[in-house]
């Protein structure tokens, strides 16, 4: 059963834009909703995304945290353009940063459209208990907080949270 751990972190400044080797531009939606996932009536996500012009159809278990099932196929882009007209909810659109840093390959998501002014690092690691060095523009994690998470973003952008959500765990200007 092929396992993703991956821990989600804040990014609280520009620092990383210098190291970044490789801008991948995404689209993706989903083909269930955050509230049959979040109610239990489904058990997993299922998104579409086109990374330039590769695409990819995928399957994600519902539980929390930086551990989950993780399901990935490639698919003809024509297959992607035509579930993307299908999903639920909005489009996530970003720019994925691959960024190298103390041996570890960090993915910094900086989101456009109705998520843009957020910007979340994220790194795949082997075991949840693998340490690696925090870069100094990581801000706190999030790994937890299920608002943060695409399925999530998809169905309750960024610039619509309300200044609760956006609270203490709020990025910084960048």
């Amino acid at each position: 059963m092929p396992l993703e751990i991956e821990r989600k972190f804040l990014v609280t400044h520009d620092g990383w834009r210098s190291q970044a080797q490789r801008v991948i531009v995404m689209a993706q939606g989903y083909l269930n909703d955050v509230g049959s996932v979040d109610s239990g009536r489904m058990r997993a996500s299922v998104r579409v995304r086109l990374e330039d012009d590769v695409a990819r159809l995928n399957i994600k278990s519902r539980e929390l945290g930086a551990t989950r099932q993780e399901f990935e196929y490639p698919i003809p882009v024509e297959d992607a353009r035509a579930l993307l007209a299908l999903c639920v909810g909005g489009r996530v659109e970003k720019r994925r940063h691959l960024v190298r840093h103390a041996g570890h390959l960090w993915e910094v998501d900086e989101f456009l459209g109705d998520n843009a002014g957020l910007v979340v690092a994220e790194i795949e690691l082997g075991s949840e208990a693998e340490r690696f060095v925090h870069p100094d523009w990581l801000g706190i994690e999030v790994t937890t907080l299920p608002r943060y998470y695409n399925l999530a973003l998809a169905s309750h952008p960024y610039s619509r949270w309300n200044a609760d959500e956006r609270g203490p765990t709020a990025p910084k200007d960048n």
